[in-house]
């Protein structure tokens, strides 16, 4: 199965085909509103300024998985996001990131990207996977990677 025949909700629950992002490098995050890396919101906003026009899409994906650190309202989140980092860029609906409900995406990264020590599971928000215009995973990042420190691997991929 490719990424691009996943499909995904929005974060206002409409039905969309990460084939859309077909020929796009895209930075997916599992994310969540009251996570001590929450501020990294800014510098994926700051990256999905600088380089969207140049291919990268950065997808966030609310995950309430670790220590209910997320809104539980899809509509709160999104008016968090905006009104708290300037968030624009694409958002999704909440999904469970890890265990025997895991979407089919993060089922998808978790399996291509293992983390550190071969591990599937994500083991916290902000967990991010940077994927080549092919559809390729290429690179897993921990919660602790800045956006910022990202940036290098994006602008080889663009």
């Amino acid at each position: 199965m490719s990424i691009y025949d996943i499909e995904v909700k929005t974060i206002r629950g409409a039905a969309k085909s990460l084939d859309e992002y077909k020929g796009n490098v895209m930075l997916i995050v599992n994310t969540a509103s009251k996570c001590g890396f929450a501020p990294q919101y800014k510098g994926l906003q700051r990256l999905h300024e600088q380089y969207s026009e140049q291919g990268l899409v950065v997808l966030g994906f609310p995950s309430n998985q670790f220590a209910n650190q997320e809104l539980e309202d899809e509509s709160a989140i999104e008016q968090h996001c905006e009104i708290n980092h300037g968030v624009t860029f694409p958002l999704h609906g909440i999904v469970d990131v890890r265990g025997q409900e895991a979407h089919p995406l993060f089922r998808h990264l978790t399996k291509a990207a293992p983390g550190f020590l071969g591990s599937k599971a994500i083991k916290w928000n902000f967990t991010k996977f940077l994927v080549d215009r092919s559809g390729r995973v290429v690179r897993r990042f921990s919660p602790t990677v800045t956006p910022e420190k990202i940036e290098a691997h994006i602008r080889k991929l663009l």
